[in-house]
Order: structure tokens, then C-alpha cells, then sequence
């Protein structure tokens, strides 16, 4: 397998060759919506779901410094950790067959190991994850010394992706999103999990001014039942991979719809209405919620007239028209 090595931060993305072949930079397409037009907001579509058929989305930008420092350092296996329906423990399997890795996925909850396997995770197995069940407390210390070096006496040195793939290096391959959109937004919605994307996002969007002070904001949208926990580690994150605090940022919790992976008859009609007026259906675990929080926001009054506001789209509906 041969990968470019990792970039720095200041010079990530900058051109060394791809291996994987993605689109970048990815689609920004502006979208004729009524309903926020009423209200003097523009929307865009950011589609990060077009850059590669196997790693869509934040995906690929988060694993491919992740990737390079594995080959770099001379490891053949990939061990991560995702609950049931994780998109990143999908991507991480098909990085694994494209390039040549062996892959482990820890999936959070032994309940699930006698069951059939749902189309998240049989699409991982199928491009040859080994998938090991464990129970939710076992998960909960999934990052602790004495559990990673069990795990990694099961299976063998591995380079350890976090959960989501979110590490300062996956920041680092977040922070081009930013970059790609710095001047062509007001605000940038995404959706948030573990936190990497946004913290990416908004030090690209600030990368070319002092202080860390960015022309657009980056909201975050959490998608899990009490995300405000979240700031902390955007911080984090933002901490470790650029030294500090960059560009403009916030967490709006109010959107989970019941928590991850769950739904509600309102968001349900959101991106049914969404898919009918645009072609596209919405991803329902991340990219709807998101898009639901955007439109709430523009009819709270929160953008003003003439706000431009750009959605990332980091996955579509297989069962929609997008």
C-alpha cells in the first residue's frame, strides 16, 4: 500500500497525489428554496457525499491523514470502534479493501451478535471488516490503556482510529471543508457526532486570518440526545490538532429527534417535504437533522436577511432520490 505522509496543518490538502481517487474539492451547489427565500436566506449544498462512492462524505476527509500515518508507520491493520449503524466503521472497511489493511471493528453492544447484520454493517463484512460485538461497558472503555491492549493482543498491532475517526489528524483532513468554503458562506451547517468535522471545519474556514477569527460561522447540529457535551471536545480536538481555539463555532442540541439513529414523525415529514421540492432525501441519522435546524433557525429569526448559508451533505437516503 502507498499513501502521501500526512500533511501538516497548514498545508493539508495540498495536492500530493490521492491514491483513492476522490473529487475534491466536492459540489457547492445553491438550491431555489421558497420556504428560506421568504425569509431572504440562500441555501447551498455542500455534497461531500460525492467525493468517493465507498468513503462518502466527512469520511474520507477525516481518514485519509489517518491513513497515510498507518502506512508510514508501517501498519497492515485498522482497529476501530462504532455503534450499529456507524458510517465510519463502513468507510474504514472499504479504505481497508482499497488499500491493502487488514480491518477490526469494535461495534458497541454483544446483543447484536446473534442478529442478522443491518445494511451498515453487512456492507463492512462484505469488504472484509472483522466485526467483534462487545457489551456497552466493555465500549464505554474503549479508550482506556488496559482495554486497548487486550484488544490489540486479540488481534495484532493496529494503528487505533477513535470512534467517528475523530483524532487531531482527522481535524487536520476536516479543516480543507473550510478552506473550500471560506468566502463563498455566511454560516456552514453540519452535522455533528464525535465533534471532528466542525472542529476542521471552522479552522478552515479561519485559516487565512489572525487570531482565529473566521468570515462565516460553523454551526454544529449533535445528533445525540444531550450533544451540548460535544463543545468540550470541538475544543478539544481543535486543541491538539492547531493549538488552540479557531474560527467561529457553536452547538445547537435542540435537533437529536429522540437521540441517534432515532427519528420522530416531524423529522420523518422534514426530509420526505425536503426529498419532494429538492430530488434529494436526506441521510435521516446525520444530514436530515442538520437540515431540519437550519430551516428552525432561519424561521426563528437567527440569520438575517441575506445570509448565505451552506449545508454540508455527508450522505443521501439509498431509499431516496438522492
Amino acid at each position: 500500500m502507498t499513501l502521501p505522509p500526512p500533511a501538516a496543518p497548514e498545508s493539508a490538502g495540498s495536492g500530493a497525489a490521492d491514491p483513492l481517487d476522490a473529487r475534491l474539492p466536492s459540489p457547492l451547489v445553491e438550491v431555489a428554496d421558497e420556504r428560506l427565500a421568504a425569509l431572504g436566506v440562500r441555501l447551498a449544498l455542500k455534497r461531500d457525499d460525492l467525493i468517493h462512492p465507498d468513503l462518502p462524505g466527512n469520511k474520507y476527509r477525516k481518514l485519509r491523514l489517518n491513513l497515510a500515518a498507518a502506512a508510514e508507520a508501517g501498519h497492515t491493520t485498522l482497529l476501530t470502534f462504532g455503534g450499529a449503524y456507524s458510517n465510519h466503521l463502513r468507510a474504514t472497511a472499504a479504505a481497508g479493501r482499497l488499500l491493502g489493511f487488514r480491518t477490526v471493528g469494535v461495534v458497541r453492544g454483544d446483543e447484536l451478535a446473534d442478529r442478522p447484520l443491518n445494511p451498515s454493517l453487512a456492507r463492512a463484512a462484505a469488504d472484509g471488516m472483522r466485526l467483534e460485538f462487545v457489551d456497552r461497558a466493555t465500549y464505554r472503555r474503549k479508550a482506556e490503556p488496559e482495554t486497548l491492549a487486550a484488544l490489540t493482543d486479540r488481534f495484532g498491532p493496529a494503528y487505533v482510529l477513535p470512534e467517528g475517526g475523530s483524532n487531531a489528524l482527522a481535524a487536520v483532513g476536516a479543516a480543507e471543508l473550510g478552506r473550500e468554503l471560506d468566502g463563498e458562506a455566511d454560516v456552514v451547517a453540519v452535522a455533528v457526532g464525535t465533534g471532528g468535522t466542525l472542529a476542521g471545519l471552522a479552522a478552515g474556514l479561519a485559516a487565512g486570518l489572525a487570531a482565529g477569527l473566521g468570515r462565516a460561522e460553523a454551526i454544529g447540529f449533535p445528533v445525540l440526545r444531550g450533544g451540548g457535551f460535544l463543545a468540550a471536545e470541538v475544543l478539544r480536538l481543535q486543541e491538539e490538532a492547531f493549538g488552540g481555539r479557531r474560527g467561529r463555532w457553536r452547538l445547537d442540541d435542540r435537533f437529536h429527534h429522540g437521540g441517534y439513529a432515532r427519528t420522530t414523525p416531524e423529522l420523518d415529514a422534514f426530509a420526505a417535504d425536503f426529498a419532494a421540492r429538492h430530488g434529494l432525501r436526506p441521510e435521516p441519522v446525520y444530514v436530515a437533522k442538520m437540515l431540519h435546524g437550519v430551516h428552525s433557525l432561519a424561521e426563528e429569526g437567527v440569520f438575517p436577511p441575506g445570509t448565505r448559508v451552506a449545508a454540508v451533505i455527508t450522505g443521501t437516503d439509498p431509499g431516496g432520490t438522492g
